[in-house]
């Protein structure tokens, strides 16, 4: 019995799926060695990174989904980055450095560190990690300011020599690190990555020597064959038809145009193809998306509509397959900033799931904070002198579902970090979180509702600090869906609690020099609803006012359900009457 045939031979079924886990536990492990190796709260703790194995040309075959956003990044950029630096000037236990978005990278903050493996004098493929940095350089701490163009982000790195026959090039390192504000924590990042990919090479060659070279190359087409089959039939199960949808981010960080988004997605058996044109020409604002992160929107879009054990190589990513014109925001080229790819690329992914919603309505879920709402600030400490920078992207409300109210303050679609800890931000930065809670009224409102957005405030007592904003949502907040409500917008303030009400509402692309006392507070977006309000259960509307999620005002105006303030329950034929004279409002418009 055999579950695969490969160039003619036959794969025995067990095996196959020891080898395809084995694959996968690489990958994994990798990304634990990453993680506990690690200096930054932002690698460490938030999880800001992925590791993955490709064959010898260059394929994805196994990957850590630490976050998924990376998925498109890895697909292009080795093979890429392998290509341009030459496969023959690669020896064991070289490897390699590189973010540059126009090679298949995304922004410069993702840096990936990548080398081959090999097997008595064979290259068998190679091992690659990438981490968001906190600090890579440019015209502002964390390396996240809205410039307008990408040599004012950071620094940029073609594919370089980083490891030399598994030593640190220290002359390569030095020149990198003379860039970068945060040196300590930074050469601790990137030396956890050099230690993740030599875990990475090990366990490969331990396979390797259990297996031979040519039974593991047989059993890696065999997974990649198996792939290729099951994606093909998940395709066959969305239905066929074009789905079109168009969106916008509100703010490009210098004009009040808003940046226009479109796209086409048809489906006919077995094939799915994206098409973004129409999209708006690129800016010399931070909004644009290198082609890596666009692709990976699609990417993770089609995967989110498959089965939960379908695997990822490039057996499915051949079947992406994706228009997107050179020269627009969802694909930028050179000299474009594009440190704020991922709030475009985010928004693309919101507005690809709400065009599969119209054939796909129960698999679909409403529009979500679709903003990567990245914060950052450099503070010098006082008592060493050493320059520290934080970087961290913030939760907000997901879209409420089908069957399911959207979860509070999380994360969204392939945006997978953690929420950094108070205790941990505080201990290592003179600065205080002041506020961490979730707000109110922010949900949008549905028989269904949109998850609560997230308010976190940075204080800073005694040190003057740069603080930056790279987010979006200035205009609206998420939209509901099939009759459900927006959620409430972001917002982003100065001061929000000054005693003389010097209050000012920042925008969501800036860098503010902070005095001493100074507070920033960041304020997340709620996810839409999904369904009309007023067939939302009373029941649930009670629990949301019991538990200060909304308030009684909102749950009679929205919902059309009245709950009486001395026994908290809800009164039944007031509600029947509320929800009478909504329908009739909402019939007359």
């Amino acid at each position: 019995m055999a579950s695969n045939r490969t160039n003619g031979a036959l794969i025995d079924p067990i095996q196959f799926e020891v080898v395809r886990s084995a694959l996968t536990q690489v990958a994994e492990e990798m990304a634990a060695a990453l993680r506990r190796s690690a200096y930054s709260t932002n690698v460490k703790t938030r999880q800001d990174f992925s590791c993955a194995f490709f064959d010898r040309e260059g394929r994805p075959i196994s990957q850590a989904f630490t976050q998924p956003v990376h998925l498109g990044s890895f697909v292009e950029l080795i093979p890429t980055s392998v290509a341009t630096y030459g496969a023959e000037n690669l020896e064991p236990g070289d490897m390699l450095v590189v973010n540059n978005p126009f090679g298949g990278g995304s922004h410069l903050n993702d840096v990936t560190v990548f080398g081959p493996v090999h097997h008595e004098d064979q290259l068998v493929g190679y091992v690659a990690s990438l981490a968001h940095h906190v600090d890579v350089g440019g015209g502002a701490p964390a390396s996240i300011g809205p410039f307008q163009e990408i040599f004012q982000e950071g620094v940029i790195i073609p594919p370089v020599k980083l490891v030399k026959k598994g030593e640190m090039n220290e002359d390569v390192f030095k020149l990198l690190l003379a860039q970068i504000r945060s040196k300590r924590v930074t050469t601790g990042d990137f030396r956890a990555q050099v230690a993740a990919n030599t875990v990475g090479a090990r366990r490969l060659a331990d396979l390797v020597e259990k297996y031979g070279l040519k039974d593991f190359d047989e059993y890696v087409a065999a997974v990649v064959d198996y792939t290729d089959r099951r994606t093909r039939a998940e395709i066959a199960n969305i239905p066929d038809g074009v789905y079109r949808q168009s969106g916008f981010l509100d703010y490009d960080g210098f004009t009040d145009k808003v940046v226009n988004l479109k796209v086409e997605i048809t489906v006919e058996g077995e094939s799915v193809f994206f098409d973004f044109d129409g999209c708006d020409p690129q800016r010399r604002a931070p909004v644009n998306s290198t082609k890596a992160m666009t692709f990976s929107a699609c990417a993770y879009a089609l995967r989110a509509l498959m089965a939960p054990d379908m695997p990822v190589n490039t057996g499915f990513y051949r079947h992406v397959r994706m228009n997107a014109k050179p020269g627009t925001v969802v694909h930028a080229v050179h000299p474009a900033p594009v440190v704020g790819g991922w709030e475009t690329q985010v928004r693309v992914n919101d507005m690809l799931f709400r065009a599969f919603s119209a054939g796909m309505p129960e698999r679909v879920a409403s529009s979500t904070k679709a903003m990567m709402a990245q914060a950052g600030f450099g503070i010098i400490d006082r008592d060493n002198g050493e320059y520290h920078c934080n970087y961290e992207a913030l939760a907000g409300g997901y879209g409420a579902r089908a069957t399911s109210d959207g979860p509070d303050a999380v994360q969204q679609h392939g945006q997978n970090t953690e929420n950094a800890p108070v205790e941990e931000v505080e201990s290592h930065f003179p600065m205080r979180i002041s506020r961490l809670s979730l707000i109110e009224d922010s949900e949008g409102p549905g028989k269904f509702r949109g998850g609560l957005g997230m308010r976190r405030d940075y204080h800073f007592p005694d040190d003057p600090a740069t603080f930056t904003v790279l987010s979006d949502r200035d205009i609206e907040g998420p939209q509901g869906i099939f009759g459900g409500m927006a959620g409430r917008k972001a917002y982003y303030v100065l001061n929000p609690d000054d005693p003389d009400g010097q209050v000012s509402e920042l925008t969501s692309k800036c860098v503010v020099d902070l005095k001493p006392g100074d507070t920033v507070s960041f304020q997340t977006p709620g996810g839409g609803g999904y369904g009309p309000p007023t067939e939302r259960d009373p029941k649930l509307v009670l629990k949301d006012v019991i538990g200060g999620k909304i308030n009684r005002q909102r749950a009679m105006n929205l919902y059309g359900v009245v709950i009486d303030s001395e026994s908290n329950t809800v009164d039944t034929s007031a509600t029947t009457e509320a929800r009478n004279q909504l329908h009739s409002s909402r019939d007359s418009i």
